[in-house]
C-alpha cells in the first residue's frame, strides 16, 4: 500500500504552533502516523464532510482523506471542548 502525503491547512497549522511544547511533538508524531495508516483503528468518521478524527490526549486532530490523489489533509487541531465548534 503507497503512503499518503500529509498536508496541514494554515489554520491547523496556527492552532499546532500554540500548542504547548510536549503536546506539540505527541500531535506531530500523532500526524505523521497518518501517513502510513490514514484509517488508524482508533480514527472516528464524523458526521459531516467525510472528516475523520483521531484523538491525542485531551485533543482532536479533524482531518480529510482524498483516496485518488493519496493526501491526508489536517484541517483542524484543538482542545476536546473546543474541537468540533465551528
Amino acid at each position: 500500500m503507497a503512503s499518503y502525503r500529509l498536508l496541514i491547512a494554515p489554520s491547523a497549522g496556527k492552532e499546532l504552533e500554540r500548542l504547548p511544547r510536549p503536546t506539540k511533538l505527541r500531535v506531530v508524531q500523532r500526524m505523521q502516523a497518518l501517513a502510513a495508516i490514514p484509517r488508524p483503528p482508533s480514527c472516528k468518521k464524523l458526521s459531516d464532510d467525510n472528516r475523520y478524527r483521531i484523538r491525542q490526549g485531551d485533543y482532536r486532530i479533524l482531518y480529510l482523506i482524498d483516496d485518488k490523489s493519496l493526501e491526508v489533509t489536517v484541517v483542524k487541531i484543538a482542545h476536546r471542548s473546543q474541537a468540533y465548534r465551528d
